[in-house]
């Protein structure tokens, strides 16, 4: 006799307890950019406020913070820093990593060690001879100077390394027997391939170069051309300017809200499928 098993449902208790710590995690995520978003659609006059709706709304902090530091030019030197640096350490990274894994040379385990123990090395270790270097290069209080000593990234190489160790081997065996070149079959074969990978690094460290503020700090002493040091522009000895403070870091949350929604679908592909299909 057989018997038919159904499957054991989960109790309703531990699932209405599972979405109510989902509900409160998400809660506590995004309400500090709600209180920022909120905080600066106030009036300049109620920027203190402990209301957790703002009413009535104002465009006043917007107002004041336009006039007094020049936002646009804040964020494209900033998108112009990240997108450089982005897309540099993204071209380093695909290459060293096509070399690791679909080429065999002598010392090769060793110098992949040695190129990812550099991410072990903490930033504060190696930021005095960065910036020395750059004092003779006169490359401080320069764009570039911030720019440079990011172009290379180990966390990319370490990332891309893992989605090429799985890579079709034969796709690139098919594509040698066709008489393709390395550089062709990198760009014609291997690159298309790896789209959802390099959409999900490429955000990653666009926000990484986005969002960092210390190293800018060091080489732009005498300027604030970044918007993270434009907001010490409303900073002073006798007191924050709340308002058009908030205004401005809600400004600069959008550029990576549209860089993520541009590359939604091949993130999730990425971080799902492991990048491959």
């Amino acid at each position: 006799m057989t018997t038919s098993e159904s499957p054991v449902s989960e109790p309703l208790w531990r699932r209405a307890w599972g979405h109510a710590v989902l509900v409160a995690i998400a809660l506590a995520c995004i309400f500090p950019i709600y209180w920022l978003l909120a905080t600066s659609l106030r009036r300049p006059d109620d920027v203190g406020s402990l209301s957790p709706i703002p009413w009535p709304l104002s465009l006043g902090n917007y107002v004041d913070a336009v006039e007094k530091v020049d936002v646009i030019g804040l964020l494209l030197n900033t998108f112009a820093v990240s997108a450089v640096s982005a897309v540099g350490q993204l071209f380093v990274a695909l290459l060293a990593s096509y070399a690791f894994a679909m080429y065999s040379f002598r010392f090769q385990r060793l110098l992949y060690l040695a190129f990812v123990g550099t991410w072990l090395v903490p930033f504060q270790v190696t930021m005095l001879p960065n910036y020395v270097l750059l004092y003779q290069l006169g490359l401080i209080n320069n764009l570039a100077g911030v720019i440079v000593p990011t172009l290379c990234s180990a966390l990319g190489v370490l990332m891309l390394r893992q989605h090429l160790d799985s890579f079709p081997k034969e796709l690139v065996a098919a594509a040698k027997m066709d008489g393709r070149s390395s550089w062709s079959i990198l760009w014609t074969v291997v690159v298309p391939n790896l789209r959802p990978a390099l959409a999900a690094l490429s955000i990653l460290l666009f926000i990484n170069a986005w969002n960092e503020y210390f190293w800018p700090a060091v080489v732009l002493q005498r300027s604030n051309s970044v918007v993270q040091l434009g907001l010490r522009s409303f900073m002073g000895t006798e007191g924050n300017d709340w308002g058009p403070m908030m205004a401005v870091a809600g400004l600069a949350c959008l550029p990576v809200f549209a860089l993520y929604i541009v590359l939604q679908r091949h993130i999730v592909n990425a971080f799902v499928r492991s990048g491959l299909k």
